[in-house]
């Protein structure tokens, strides 16, 4: 993330994603699929890793296998297969946005941190070293059973967040850049998905 002074003078903090030109590997029509959705291929990968469904795609296309595959419903972008979209030609600033991606994966982590827990205040009443302590479960000998769901220590981080609702602050085509207003999920470098 960095940060950028609107007009104001107002420290507005961003995101600056590397948008580079995706191609149509797919189309998708509702007299042949039953709706209408564009196929889009991202990033160059090798293809003894690709399965030989995509690859058929890929070929119809005439592009390289790609690394990522994305589908959007009704693009609204009317390109034939094998065709460049670049970010310029979706986006303009101003834009609502909504991006997509995998948060950073924290480990296995207390309920505390995973759940926001506040544990005990001070160490008073009892307590030893129990300050960030679960505390009890559940009921004894009815239901004899800790519930499905129960919040508890684990893994957290590493699944797929949507944060909706982000704001186009500025393109710059020429170097394939769009600077989003606020945080997008993932760590440095992880691939983004923004859909209008």
């Amino acid at each position: 993330m960095t940060s950028i002074f609107d007009e104001e003078g107002k420290n507005i903090p961003c995101t600056i994603i590397q948008a580079n030109p995706n191609v149509v590997t797919q189309r998708k029509t509702v007299e042949t699929d039953g709706y209408d959705a564009t196929q889009l291929g991202f990033g160059d990968a090798k293809a003894k890793n690709t399965s030989k469904a995509l690859m058929g795609h890929f070929d119809r296309a005439k592009t390289g296998p790609k690394s990522k595959v994305v589908e959007f419903r009704n693009f609204g972008i009317d390109k034939s297969l094998g065709d460049l979209i670049s970010m310029d030609e979706v986006f303009a600033e101003g834009d609502i946005v909504n991006a997509i991606g995998t948060s950073k994966g924290k480990g296995f982590q207390g309920v505390v941190k995973r759940h926001g827990f506040r544990g005990v205040g001070d160490a008073t009443h009892g307590q030893h070293n129990r300050m960030r302590a679960p505390g009890s479960i559940g009921a004894s000998s009815y239901p004899s059973k800790v519930f499905k769901g129960m919040r508890m220590a684990g893994r957290t981080g590493g699944k797929r967040v949507k944060v909706k609702n982000l704001q186009v602050l500025k393109l710059f085509p020429e170097q394939n850049l769009i600077l989003i207003k606020g945080a997008v999920p993932g760590h440095k470098g992880s691939i983004v998905i923004i859909e209008k």
